[in-house]
């Protein structure tokens, strides 16, 4: 093969290294330059650009490529699929094709008879085409492709029964497309999948980083509808038969080495049932301290909290808002052989080891009140509670820190100077809130700049937020968008925090009944910094953008 020749006689393998490769080739059945690029010899951009020299075939870069639908039509999607080819233009009788794969003549061969048009093949990383393939022909066209030339009497109609879905679930195209529905979205780092049937289409979105994104799928989906939520309920081991009740389930997969929990939540709507599922992925989720983005002075005083004896912590903040990473960041910190840790979730969302979790079962009345008043005697030390709901589990946490227990726990609300205003709506003494409470902790998630692709640049000063004062020349950052991206110009996220302590002030305050707006002025003047200054804080540290702060956070 002349490019591992041409390996060789540049020094770029060894001898030694071609004898490992031919040896994989000869084990697994696979081609020499397969075999290098698995064995991590050699990876697979400087092998096509080699192949690219030795063959005289160019090498392109497809992280922007644009292709016109003259060249999508001219290509049956059949070959696109099997043969990983991906049609780029159409020109002058000829058509250019972009390839991983320059040996494969047969396919070329192919292609030009079914075509009737000459071909003029390119190279380009798999990765880039595999993408490209999802965002033109839609995530699993191939099966769906496949499904729909079975048998189109095996077409899935609204109107079907039970036994014909439960059949058709388990047909291996559908088990296939769910699978790839699932994949690609534990790949993108989804947090939630959404499945919305309309009248005359069915969507698939994923929620990234905290925003809704339109999965790439064949319209062609619509018509196996019922077969995938069928499929996705035998899967969470839900009632396929029931369509006018929500049901509620879980899906254990393995992925890799990693395990991934999906809770499942179907509700009936006009058009079919809607399905909402939440990735819980332990490999994304369990963070240090540090890595939360907290600011050196607020993880200071922050750890100094959990370090506490006894007490109660609360986190606040909206669904979706980083509050059960945190809490679990913050037993890591604390746990060692000397302390017992017992937590009370609804539900428990990931295992943590030396944490002994007890999982909320409302059917039977083991609710977070009452799973707490067991764990008293069990002699613990720290206790998690999931989220304090109602007056008797946050009786339930105060007698808990009273009786010298560290208490952590989730709250909603807006800010953190809420948190002892809330807890006295909801039926608490004052003087309870001021013997128990000794800090709570509000924040969001605001979306990182893609490092890959982030550039400095020199905002629109008149358009800037008004509580946003920066010297005009100061230069900010943001993504101008790239692959890693998907042309967004963020990647992951990170938290702004508001932590606010509570002083001899703040507690004469919250025994006087006092409304928020009182206990965060002097909290202010005290030192406190409010979400939306930690977010420009952020900005200017080229972490985040202006449009991320104002989308998080009230002014």
């Amino acid at each position: 093969m002349n490019v591992v020749d041409a390996l060789i006689e540049t020094q770029r393998i060894t001898p030694a290294q071609l004898a490992e490769a031919q040896s994989k080739s000869k084990r697994e059945g696979c081609r020499i330059d397969r075999a290098l690029i698995s064995l991590g010899i050699i990876d697979e951009e400087e092998i096509l650009r080699i192949a690219s020299d030795q063959l005289f075939i160019p090498f392109t870069d497809l992280a922007n490529v644009r292709i016109p639908r003259e060249a999508i039509d001219a290509m049956p999607s059949r070959m696109v699929h099997q043969k990983h080819l991906l049609p780029l233009a159409r020109f002058n009788g000829t058509l250019k094709v972009a390839t991983s794969d320059p040996f494969d003549l047969y396919a070329f061969d192919e292609l030009r008879l079914l075509t009737g048009l000459e071909i003029q093949p390119v190279l380009a990383l798999e990765d880039q085409i595999n993408i490209a393939i999802k965002t033109y022909y839609g995530l699993g066209g191939d099966t769906i492709n496949q499904m729909m030339g079975e048998n189109e009497s095996q077409t899935i109609t609204l109107e079907e029964g039970a036994e014909d879905l439960m059949e058709m679930a388990q047909e291996a195209s559908v088990i296939k497309l769910v699978n790839e529905i699932f994949i690609e979205a534990i790949n993108e780092r989804c947090s939630d999948i959404h499945i919305e049937p309309y009248e005359h289409d069915l969507k698939v979105r994923y929620r990234i980083d905290g925003i809704l994104q339109d999965a790439s799928v064949p319209a062609e989906i619509r018509r196996f509808q019922n077969a995938i939520i069928s499929r996705i309920k035998i899967m969470a081991k839900l009632n396929i038969a029931e369509k006018r009740l929500p049901q509620d389930g879980r899906i254990n997969l393995t992925l890799g080495n990693r395990q991934i929990d999906i809770r499942v939540s179907v509700i009936p709507m006009l058009f079919g049932e809607g399905i909402v599922m939440r990735i819980l992925d332990k490999a994304n989720v369990l963070f240090t301290l540090p890595e939360l983005g907290m600011a050196a002075d607020t993880f200071s005083v922050f750890k100094e909290q959990i370090d506490r004896p006894h007490g109660i912590i609360l986190v606040t903040g909206p669904t979706g808002s980083g509050k059960t990473t945190t809490l679990y960041a913050s037993l890591s910190a604390i746990l060692n052989d000397e302390i017992k840790c017992i937590t009370v979730e609804d539900p428990v969302e990931y295992h943590l080891a030396g944490v002994n979790q007890i999982q909320v079962q409302s059917k039977i009345d083991m609710t977070f009140a009452r799973g707490l008043r067991a764990i008293l005697r069990h002699d613990p030390d720290v206790i998690m509670i999931g989220e304090i709901r109602d007056l008797e589990t946050a009786e339930a946490a105060i007698q808990a820190s009273l009786t010298g227990h560290l208490v952590l726990s989730t709250l909603h609300t807006n800010d953190s100077c809420s948190a002892a205003t809330r807890l006295i709506d909801m039926g608490v003494e004052p003087f309870l809130v001021t013997s128990t409470l000794n800090s709570a902790m509000a924040q969001r998630l605001v979306r990182r700049v893609c490092p890959s692709c982030k550039a400095e640049y020199e905002p629109d000063y008149d358009s800037l937020p008004r509580d946003f004062k920066i010297e005009r020349g100061t230069k900010l950052w943001k993504g101008v968008g790239c692959r890693k991206c998907h042309n967004s110009g963020y990647r992951g996220r990170t938290g702004l925090y508001e932590l606010m302590t509570m002083t001899d002030e703040i507690r004469e305050k919250v025994m006087q009944r006092s409304g928020t707006h009182e206990i965060e002025h002097i909290a202010k003047a005290q030192g406190l910094r409010l979400l939306r200054e930690d977010g420009w804080r952020k900005v200017l540290l080229g972490e985040t953008t202006p449009d991320e702060v104002v989308r998080s956070t009230k002014m």
